[in-house]
């Protein structure tokens, strides 16, 4: 048994597709299903029901799938120490987030003490942020909502309220606080269902009566503060979002509990590596000094 072939079935198994597993590890549809047959015949067993060029897991490969996911993670796992053993150079940074507001500023530290730490982050939804965790494509988590779940540790940094935005010329503009139910009859921008803090702010508006009305709906949360100030609609922004260089008025909610919590997450039984660990320090820090 071939550690390729492990990899080639991870793959397979995932994608349920010989076509797009093939395109995904950049082979040959031929060469990937060998490689397939040939892991198969090693088990004595077949470890899919195939229809056509799609493939589904039998009851074998559903067992086996746990135990070579498993086996990829612990080598995966050791591949990470070793590096930290020898060089921190030649490390890298897997990051996902879903609260994205305070990113630049934590980032900003982040490289002035490891300049030479590769970075790649990904904005998601929380679905898959945590799916990407649970696979160990990612180190770090910076989300919100906080997940709750047995095999990942969450570490909540802040608490941050969420303001109704609006246009300098609304007529709510000189407000210094506002009932919920007020908002009713007013079209919103906001982010796609998924991210936190839009179901979190649905839900809320449920509970007072109503369903928001939204206009706009996209994955860029840093994109709402323009629209609000172009009229297209109003949004509920963070408190940490806010820029007092724009002509937006932020006004607080005064008779429902609108405040969204900021985690850490990484998964428990993964090795975290120092550079996964002093993002985790940076971040920390970082929400510590500015929430007093």
């Amino acid at each position: 048994m071939e550690l390729l072939q492990l990899q080639y079935f991870l793959t397979v198994a995932r994608l349920e597709h010989v076509t797009e597993a093939a395109q995904s590890l950049h082979v040959t549809q031929s060469s990937l299903s060998k490689t397939i047959q040939r892991l198969e015949e090693d088990l004595g067993v077949p470890l899919f029901d195939r229809t056509g060029r799609s493939l589904k897991l039998n009851e074998a490969g559903i067992c086996f799938f746990k135990r070579a996911e498993r086996a990829l993670f612990e080598l995966e796992q050791g591949r990470q120490e070793i590096r930290d053993l020898s060089s921190l150079k030649l490390n890298q940074l897997e990051l996902a987030v879903t609260a994205a507001s305070r990113l630049p500023d934590i980032l900003r530290e982040y490289r002035r003490r490891l300049p030479d730490v590769q970075l790649h982050v990904q904005m998601l939804t929380t679905q898959e942020m945590v799916t990407l965790l649970r696979r160990g494509e990612v180190d770090m988590c910076l989300s919100s909502p906080p997940i709750h779940e047995e095999d990942i540790e969450c570490q909540i940094v802040c608490a941050d309220p969420i303001l109704a935005a609006v246009p300098l010329g609304h007529r709510l503009a000189s407000r210094t606080s506002l009932s919920l139910i007020e908002l009713r009859e007013e079209w919103f921008v906001g982010v796609k269902r998924g991210f936190g803090t839009r179901d979190l702010v649905d839900t809320v508006c449920r509970t007072a009566g109503f369903e928001p009305r939204y206009v706009y709906e996209g994955d860029e949360p840093a994109r709402l503060s323009a629209l609000v100030e172009a009229e297209i609609g109003i949004a509920f922004l963070p408190s940490t979002a806010r820029n007092p260089r724009e002509p937006i008025q932020y006004i607080p909610i005064e008779d429902h509990q609108l405040v969204r919590e900021i985690a850490l997450l990484w998964h428990k039984s993964r090795y975290i590596s120092r550079a996964a660990a002093e993002f985790r320090e940076v971040a920390a820090g970082y929400f510590s000094e500015h929430s007093q």
